[in-house]
């Protein structure tokens, strides 16, 4: 979809009074928003922390909104849209991009059971199996009663997909199980306080099921905001596990029942968290890492270390604690 700045997103800008020189934008052509790191040329993105500093100069975007205090630091080859609040800015154009991003719609776009079964003819489901166009399954995939599978999802081969199960947004590759009562691809938990009011964020990312990768029964896996949520090469969920949206496990991770990851956290490689543990957002947890049950942890973890307690602590310091 492309929209021309000056019918669109031109006005919008004037309306919020996004500092920028609207002169200049009357003539381009925006085609898309998204994050820095998936950008493409003509895009229009958001750049509001140093931390990301290294995206921006690797970015494709053609225009970038930022903050006078960090406007310096946009290439020159870009376009800058200096805001007071650019969060709440950039949420307002992913929206005018992206109308449908906050919920699910509601939609009558289902194929019917004889098309299914003549476009999928070694696809086994059961009953009330609902199913969008534009979807692509691979070959014996097995799938289960009451189950939803919104348009633009994919799913490889060998894949089996418990009862009462909703997947959207969501790329799935081979050798996947999902057991019943999970919710995949749905929208994340975000949004911004603005004169005392929650203003939602939209979410435009998608979930991905690395290779054998197995999600427990009844748990929620949130798509990503800009970015993608990510579950590794045959990591394990238990049961009522929450991920939350942009996080990225790594491979042959083990998340026991009812831990909690926020957002925009990244999970390494062969890394162990007990049940009920909780994991702030934005945190780096490196490879092999263990984490013990009903922890919470505020920092970063290095690779190797073993923790345990709130706040979580090296394990010889917490049972130094006892």
């Amino acid at each position: 979809m492309s929209k021309k700045i000056n019918n669109c997103l031109y006005e919008l800008l004037i309306k919020n009074k996004i500092e920028c020189n609207h002169k200049n934008f009357k003539n381009i052509e925006v085609r898309g928003a998204s994050g820095l790191s998936n950008a493409k040329v003509g895009f229009i993105t958001i750049f509001n922390n140093l931390k990301y500093y290294p995206l921006l100069k690797t970015t494709k975007a053609s225009i970038i909104i930022t903050s006078e205090r960090l406007a310096g630091k946009v290439p020159k080859n870009k376009i800058s849209i200096i805001s007071k609040n650019s969060e709440i800015d950039f949420a307002k154009i992913l929206n005018f991009f992206y109308p449908n991003s906050y919920f699910s719609e509601i939609s009558d776009n289902f194929l019917s059971v004889e098309s299914i079964k003549k476009k999928y003819k070694n696809l086994t489901f059961g009953l009330n199996f609902h199913l969008e166009k534009n979807c692509t399954i691979g070959k014996n995939v097995r799938i289960g009663n009451n189950v939803t599978i919104k348009e633009n999802c994919t799913i490889g081969n060998n894949v089996v997909i418990g009862n009462n199960v909703v997947i959207e947004n969501c790329i799935i590759e081979n050798n996947v199980h999902i057991c019943d009562g999970s919710i995949i691809g749905k929208k994340g938990f975000g949004f911004k306080f603005v004169n005392n009011k929650c203003i939602r964020i939209p979410h435009i990312g998608k979930v991905f099921l690395k290779s054998g990768c197995e999600i427990g029964s009844n748990c929620v896996i949130d798509r990503g905001s800009l970015n993608n949520t990510v579950i590794g090469k045959n990591s394990f969920l238990d049961n009522l596990v929450h991920i939350a949206h942009n996080v990225i496990i790594g491979s042959n991770c083990i998340l026991a029942a009812q831990v909690g990851v926020a957002g925009s956290t990244k999970i390494g490689n062969n890394v162990t968290i007990g049940g009920q543990a909780g994991i702030s957002g934005h945190l780096i947890i490196g490879n092999n890492v263990k984490i013990g049950g009903k922890s919470g942890v505020v920092k970063n973890i290095k690779n190797n270390e073993v923790v345990m307690g709130y706040p979580a602590v090296s394990i010889r310091k917490f049972l130094k604690k006892k």
